[in-house]
């Protein structure tokens, strides 16, 4: 049974659509076009492989802190370190990978240990 997708996904979605569109149109907001959108990089990535595990390949599965923490890992080196030697359009950036393991401690607090406490 597929399950429906969350309306925070969605909105993270239509927040990242929104700042591509400014940016293609030449309006640039700092703080939301630099790290914002790492910020809510890890909790849409991580959300959206337990709705791809849970939904289409019907396992029963959470992220747990490993999984979040080498998420920031994996991304902040591929973004931040691998992206930038490949391509000039990728500029590696502490702050940024500071704003990906902050939005992934803030999806573990909020959406994986509340869980945790409330089965408790």
């Amino acid at each position: 049974m597929k399950k429906q997708i969350s309306y925070w996904f969605l909105l993270g979605l239509a927040v990242w659509a929104a700042i591509i569109l400014l940016r293609k149109n030449g309006i640039f907001i700092p703080l939301i076009n630099d790290h914002f959108t790492d910020c809510i990089t890890i909790p849409m990535y991580c959300y959206l492989i337990e709705y791809i595990m849970n939904s289409f390949l019907g396992f029963s599965w959470k992220p747990d802190f490993k999984f979040v923490l080498t998420s920031v890992i994996y991304l902040s080196f591929l973004f931040e370190v691998l992206c930038p030697k490949l391509s000039h359009l990728f500029t590696g950036d502490i702050f940024d990978v500071l704003a990906y393991f902050l939005g992934g401690m803030l999806y573990y607090l909020f959406r994986i240990r509340s869980f945790s406490v409330v089965k408790k």
